[in-house]
């Protein structure tokens, strides 16, 4: 027996009730809050590492272990842990001296659930040390890609000058590379919520489509289990579209029973293709003879081991003809894990050019119009591991948006096997460089002077736009009314943090009257030539008071800047004029942080109670966010006044906030849905980083007035984009307009 490595044994507690062993999972929660008491653990004090994987029915869960030290479970000792169902997860934590017993929540919500594995292991300091600095140097926002020894130097520095434990001070920031998910709803009862359609339902769409291509379904095979082969082709045969070629091309199987089974597939319908390819070529080459095979306008993309929904591809030529212009077509995925069940979905948004340089958030299903592809050359060997993404970026040059359709719907399955790049996108390091290339040389050859280097996490990436080089002169608007307090860290922040220098500060004070703001700003003014103080003498009205700045501002850039605003990194504004510079963008906004470092701002959602809300907001700083949306530069309908750019031009060109109808709220909001009907695309960065303290010097809609000044504000702009706040094509229809933490609707 090793005493450094045990497994306790679980003890239901409460809310807890065993299923039949005949059932798919062990357990199931009557409550958000389950609870095991463990048993037979060794309570050793000190560095251990817990181990836990639970397959569940969520689309994301964690798991919260409690210490009881005689005096009941303490909340503020708690370890966290979040989970993803089917994988071992791992976390460090402290083990304190005097535990007497200990508790497992291994939910926080209703809902069914296995636990496959448990286990405790006692660590030595040393160990616990390069694994807690090693994490660190890899998901903490501060210490992300800085040396192991370097980390662990610096936390015992700042401990001998804040007067804490060293491990005090470890331990809480290894805790926020920990992100805690609210699960608002279940994916398995999402599925058992939606209506499937029936066949008679199907065959009355197929019998009413007036366009009916003929669709090649490319599939290149080598060494897959036989049972998952069978699965993706029967999930072809059984397709209720029925005008569809099954292109299969064997990239030289070592195994003669994949050749059997193809060959049986062959004899079972005569829609079924296959060609052998003499010697092995990987996917690309294989890819390309699975292409040469496809006789149909179309052809859909399949991997050897997934599968497609039933009603997939009448999915998509339904689609087709609701938009006939359309040359690639792509739908909403999810995984099957080990157990068949559906888990992970991604609801995507639509066309996004600036997400699609960042991550190939398309992926499956695409199907492409068939001519297009061979236009382009077809897949291209060297790009092995990111084929499809190589492809899709190649295509999508030739194309406008009107010819790029999302289906907002799931209609393929992923196989989240062992190893594979659907379990872990970490899995395969060549995907990652195959993908860096195939956006590297996008880039090169759609926007020369662009330059691309590797994201935060796997598969993500960084486009860095050149700034012109006759840097544009940007005019900061900075509207304030007293509150020193408020406004002096703001200017002497951007005065101080921001490298990019071609700046003038506008600052426009509405009726202040407190001595010491009055001095500050007179006194900032005369030490500093980028700053000015305008005087506006009416009401507050931030439409108002904005588009008299810009009357005044001599930038060609303007940057709305709320007074509560503190730039974080210095290349703050350098990374947003170089996005607005850009032709083809028009507002630019930024990644905000309330001042404990949880998201205010990462871009607005429309819909969100009933007009708009900004996404992923409180999550916390080191968040990865919806499909690691938080770290990813993408294109959104709108983004916050409280820190945007926009070029002067445009600014006129829509004219400017509204000042009639919207004195205070949602002005952001339609200016940027006017500046995306003019034809501009918005944008946020995550590469931009401020704190806000959200209005504090403005105060509260807490009277009578103001409420019914809101009420209007909101009728005005449901009146006015009451379509577009009910279809933002930068979200999906079937996440919540509730929250903000892309949970299922």
């Amino acid at each position: 027996m090793n005493l450094f490595v045990h497994s306790p044994q679980c003890k239901p507690r409460c809310h807890l009730q065993r299923l039949n062993a005949g059932k798919a999972f062990n357990w199931l929660a009557t409550d958000a809050d389950p609870q095991f008491t463990l048993t037979k653990a060794r309570l050793l004090p000190g560095w251990q590492m817990l181990e836990v994987a639970i397959d569940h029915d969520q689309p994301s869960a964690s798991v919260q272990l409690f210490f009881n030290r005689g005096k009941g479970y303490e909340e503020e000792t708690s370890v966290y842990l979040p989970l993803k169902s089917g994988r071992i997860t791992k976390r460090l934590f402290w083990m304190p001296f005097g535990v007497k017993t200990l508790r497992l929540d291994p939910l926080e919500s209703e809902g069914h659930f296995t636990i496959r594995h448990l286990r405790f292991v006692w660590l030595t300091p040393w160990f616990a040390h390069d694994r807690l600095a090693q994490r660190l140097a890899n998901m903490h926002y501060k210490w992300r890609n800085v040396p192991k020894r370097q980390v662990i130097k610096a936390l015992k520095e700042q401990a001998v000058s804040s007067g804490r434990p060293w491990r005090e001070i470890a331990l809480e920031t290894y805790e926020a590379t920990f992100e805690r998910f609210s699960v608002q709803r279940s994916y398995g009862d999402w599925i058992a919520g939606q209506v499937k359609p029936s066949e008679a339902e199907l065959a009355d769409t197929l019998d009413k489509l007036t366009f009916k291509p003929l669709v090649s379904v490319l599939v290149p095979v080598y060494n897959p289990t036989l049972e998952h082969l069978k699965s993706c082709l029967d999930s072809v045969l059984s397709q209720a579209y029925p005008h569809w070629q099954l292109c299969i091309a064997d990239d030289a199987s070592t195994d003669p029973a994949v050749a059997a089974l193809l060959a049986d597939y062959v004899e079972q319908d005569r829609r079924v293709h296959v060609v052998t390819r003499e010697s092995n070529g990987h996917i690309c080459a294989a890819s390309n003879s699975a292409l040469a095979l496809a006789e149909g306008e179309y052809i859909a993309l399949l991997d050897h081991d997934d599968c497609l929904a039933n009603e997939a591809l009448l999915e998509m030529v339904a689609a087709l003809n609701q938009n006939p212009q359309a040359r690639l077509l792509y739908s909403d995925e999810d995984k099957l894990d080990e157990r068949e069940q559906r888990i992970d979905p991604h609801f995507k948004p639509d066309w996004n050019p600036d997400l699609l340089l960042a991550q190939n958030y398309i992926s499956h299903l695409g199907m492409y119009e068939t001519a297009l592809v061979r236009e382009v050359g077809g897949f291209r060997q060297g790009f092995e591991g990111s084929q499809d993404y190589d492809l899709v970026l190649r295509v999508t040059a030739h194309l406008t948006p009107e010819q790029i359709v999302h289906v907002p719907k799931v209609l393929y399955h992923w196989r989240a096997a062992k190893g594979s790049t659907a379990m872990s996108s970490g899995q395969k390091d060549y995907t990652s460089q195959a993908g860096l290339d195939a956006v590297a040389e996008h880039v090169a050859t759609c926007h020369p002077g662009a330059r691309v280097e590797h994201g935060a996490f796997a598969n993500t990436y960084r486009v860095r736009w050149p700034v012109p080089n006759s840097a544009p002169l940007v005019s900061l608007l900075v509207p304030t009314r007293d509150r020193v307090e408020i406004l002096k860290p703001c200017v002497d922040a951007i005065l101080s943090r921001t490298d990019y220098r071609n700046f003038e500060l506008l600052i426009l004070d509405n009726q202040s009257t407190c001595s010491e703001t009055l001095a500050y700003m007179e006194k900032v003014a005369s030490q500093d030539s980028r700053v000015r103080v305008l005087r506006w003498e009416q009401p507050f009205n931030y439409s108002a008071i904005n588009n008299f700045g810009a009357q005044q501002a001599k930038g060609a850039i303007i940057g709305l800047v709320n007074n509560d605003i503190e730039p974080i990194n210095s290349d703050w504004l350098t990374e947003m004029v170089s996005q607005a510079s850009r032709p083809e963008i028009g507002c630019v906004g930024a990644k905000l942080y309330y001042p404990n470092d949880t998201v205010q701002h990462a871009g607005v959602i429309l819909g969100i109670g009933g007009v708009a809300g900004h996404a992923h907001k409180y999550f916390t700083r080191h968040a990865i966010g919806y499909f690691t949306r938080l770290h990813l530069t993408h294109n959104l309908s709108a983004v916050t006044a409280a820190c945007m750019l926009v070029r002067k031009s445009i600014f006129d060109e829509v004219g400017g906030l509204n000042e009639a109808h919207l004195a205070v709220a949602f002005n952001d909001v339609d200016f940027c849905l006017k500046v995306r009907e003019a034809g501009y695309r918005n944008l946020w960065t995550p590469y931009a980083e401020l704190y806000h303290h959200e209005s504090i010097s403005r105060g509260a809609d807490d009277n009578t007035k103001k409420r019914a000044r809101a009420a209007g504000e909101v009728a005005y702009m449901r009146e006015t984009w009451a379509e577009m706040l009910d279809n933002d094509p930068a979200y999906n229809p079937n996440l919540t307009l509730v929250h903000e933490d892309f949970s299922l609707r």
